[in-house]
């Protein structure tokens, strides 16, 4: 072996950067503690955020549902008469001197997580990436964008479609005539949450599926096979996340359904790149 060789090898085999060093247990304990630890710092930066613009957060997001003048309620009445509906008129109130407060806490930290969501996710990913071959970084990057994505759509579609829907059957669904719904400001804000949060995790269903056929647990034939057993589990999820009424489920559920038969098609595409790479 010449000088040249000798040089050029031993180039090769130094590490270039620090995340290509070996790093021992607790080097890496530490390090996920700091991405832990920016992810909080996102959260809590978005929830200072949100706390300090109560007024604008409350009257025009939290609270929007219930105004006639929400978006859902006027694309739907410009359909006509038939798609036509209004939210109920629903006083919402408090029982506990320090319930406001503390709600007005809780909705800064769930919409920081929802806002920070991304950034959330880009340190796990950052976590995750030195062990990581380049042609998986360039994959996991392309992942980083559409779970993001898909966590937002199914935030989105939670607040503007399933939200208007249940406000209007819970708040107006009777039991007779000396019932009437007012309710608390924390049972108000935690359905809100029941219809975004979950919803946007629910659909990253090709997410999941997609790293599932990678381990080689599902396959697309597997999928066809069980697809009515998909369907009735998918039924059971639609109940659990939303009110118990049929309008709403079907709202959720055909969604969950489609993201079901997109997954298929991921996973197919997983199963025809593995048997190719072998």
């Amino acid at each position: 072996m010449n000088r040249m060789e000798f040089l050029s090898n031993k180039k090769s085999n130094k590490p270039q950067n620090k995340d290509e060093k070996e790093m021992s247990f607790l080097e890496h304990l530490e390090e996920l503690r700091m991405h832990i630890i920016r992810s909080a710092m996102y959260v809590i930066t978005v929830a200072i955020l949100v706390f300090i613009g109560k007024d604008y957060v409350f009257n025009n997001i939290i609270f929007g549902p219930l105004s006639k003048d929400f978006i859902t309620f006027r694309v739907l009445c410009s359909f006509g008469d038939l798609l036509c509906f209004e939210p109920p008129d629903m006083p919402i109130i408090t029982r506990a001197m320090g319930e406001q407060f503390l709600v007005h806490i809780q909705v800064s930290m769930w919409m920081g997580f929802i806002v920070a969501f991304p950034l959330v996710l880009r340190e796990v990913w950052k976590f995750a990436a030195p062990g990581l071959y380049p042609k998986e970084k360039k994959v996991s990057k392309g992942f980083f964008w559409i779970t993001s994505g898909l966590f937002g759509i199914g935030v989105l579609f939670g607040y503007f479609i399933m939200a208007p829907f249940a406000i209007k059957f819970l708040g107006e669904y009777s039991v007779g005539d000396f019932a009437t719904t007012s309710p608390t400001l924390s049972s108000y804000v935690g359905y809100m949450v029941m219809f975004t949060i979950p919803t946007g995790i629910v659909f990253e269903l090709p997410v999941l599926a997609f790293f599932l056929a990678k381990l080689g647990i599902i396959g697309p034939q597997m999928m066809r096979t069980y697809r009515k057993h998909a369907i009735v589990a998918i039924a059971v999820v639609a109940a659990v996340i939303t009110p118990p009424d049929v309008i709403t489920m079907m709202l959720i559920g055909i969604p969950i359904y489609l993201l079901y038969e997109m997954s298929i098609v991921v996973v197919q595409r997983v199963e025809k790149k593995l048997k190719k790479d072998v």
